[in-house]
């Protein structure tokens, strides 16, 4: 073990060895202890308040934590492990899931931490902590993943599933689900590179068959750990498409959509854009009608107005046959444009160009102006300024081309972005500006029809 984990036991003298040894849950020692429970030095003075220093303590490394001062740290936590011998019951028994949250935080940070520094703080931790048990053994689980450990982390979980202790509560059955549920998207993983490896062999190759059942047997282990737990309330993204890849690979389409529709529409589920977006995914593969992929659309729009499929939902409504859909198109394309990390895509200024031009000669100005009227107030600095005209041109010519227009449209030609466009001398887009500049004279809702 590096000197870290020497450091992490605390300072001990030979004659503090015997006298000042003290036994804070099984398994772990801490020989300097009963010195930091006696004194803690603050502000100069020594006091002898337990609430006080480990108060105080607390205080102190979180400001390291938020400086990212790990070595400081580790060193009020020396201090701060008294609070495993507070005379308060209810401060003792918050002690240990404390300790644990701040204790990891700064061996996964430290510049002399290792992986065997944490996986003893973790296993003492454990015995320390017994009623959180499950969640220091998932959180241990996920360091050990993060540092490609995935034997370990599987042993790791394997041990937490069968663990039991104490009285059943639904929270425990939650987690316990939740750890299996990771050692299922471990199988699944095993299973993803199975199924690659699957895919190059050739049905008559000899290793065919044996491959075929490995692949089925993991996604059969998958499929029951992960299964339980993606049907409680809860934000279950990775489990969920791990889950609907195996169905949809075993030809189970229906049961896949089941998953997704109960995942995405489930009133009990919290609100979760992803969910619609694997729906949506799931049906346009399936090449379901387009009204279905409308409606999944339409909800992911009341959420999240400014995701890149609310452009591919605009192209739905925009073929839609029904006269709403392409009222609602257009809204959708001014929705996206309002955010500020949509104002440089090029896309969504083409669709909105070309758009409010067919809106306006279809005869449906009013369409328009209820869209513009609750942003030209706004949109002109937001979008169409000097400084922006400026610097659209410089950073993308066709950019500032498609603003120009939607400018002109909505602002009229008075309007400064579009007067700097019409300025510019461009060989290729000369042509095009001159276009852009006849149908802003016919089409500006400024002045209709002058």
């Amino acid at each position: 073990m590096s000197d870290f984990s020497e450091e992490l036991k605390g300072p001990v003298t030979d004659d503090e060895q015997v006298e000042t040894s003290v036994l804070s849950g099984a398994g772990m020692h801490f020989p300097w202890l009963q010195a930091y429970v006696e004194t803690v030095a603050i502000g100069g003075k020594r006091k002898k308040d337990f609430a006080q220093t480990t108060s105080a303590c607390l205080s102190f490394i979180q400001e390291a934590l938020l400086k990212h001062q790990w070595q400081q740290a580790a060193g009020y936590m020396y201090s701060y492990f008294q609070t495993l011998e507070d005379s308060d019951s209810y401060k003792r028994q918050a002690a240990p899931e404390i300790i644990w949250k701040l204790g990891s935080e700064i061996l996964f940070y430290h510049p002399k931490s290792n992986v065997e520094t944490f996986n003893t703080f973790a296993d003492r931790m454990k015995n320390i902590g017994i009623m959180n048990y499950l969640k220091i053994s998932l959180q241990h689980a996920l360091y050990l993943l993060h540092h490609g450990m995935l034997e370990d982390a599987k042993r790791n979980l394997s041990e937490a599933e069968t663990w039991r202790h104490g009285e059943k509560t639904s929270s425990r059955e939650i987690l316990i689900n939740v750890i299996q549920a990771y050692k299922g998207l471990l199988q699944y993983y095993t299973w993803s590179k199975k199924k690659t490896e699957l895919s190059k062999l050739d049905k008559d190759d000899y290793a065919y068959s044996a491959v075929a059942q490995d692949v089925f047997n993991h996604s059969w282990k998958t499929s029951v750990n992960i299964s339980a737990l993606i049907k409680i309330p809860g934000v279950w993204d990775p489990f969920v498409k791990s889950y609907v890849e195996m169905l949809e690979f075993y030809g189970d389409r229906d049961g896949a959509q089941e998953v997704l529709t109960n995942y995405a529409y489930d009133e009990k589920f919290p609100s979760n854009p992803n969910a619609h977006i694997y729906l949506y995914n799931f049906l346009k593969r399936q090449k379901a009608p387009r009204s279905k992929l409308i409606s999944v659309l339409k909800i992911l729009y009341q959420i999240v107005p400014s995701h890149k499929l609310m452009l591919e939902f605009h192209t739905l409504l925009r073929k839609s046959e029904k006269e709403e859909h392409h009222k609602l198109g257009l809204e959708v394309l001014f929705g996206v444009l309002d955010f500020a990390g949509c104002t440089k895509n090029i896309t969504a200024w083409k669709y909105l160009a070309k758009y409010l031009k067919k809106i306006l000669m279809g005869n449906h100005l009013v369409w328009v102006q209820e869209e513009w009227n609750s942003r030209k107030s706004w949109w002109p600095s937001f979008h169409f300024s000097y400084f922006w005209a400026k610097s659209d041109w410089k950073e993308d010519t066709a950019l500032a081309c498609e603003k120009a227009f939607v400018a002109g449209l909505l602002l009229g030609k008075g309007c400064r972005y579009f007067r700097y466009i019409l300025k510019q001398d461009h060989q290729i887009l000369g042509k095009k500006i001159k276009r852009m500049k006849r149908s802003v004279k016919k089409y500006s809702i400024v002045n209709p029809r002058l």
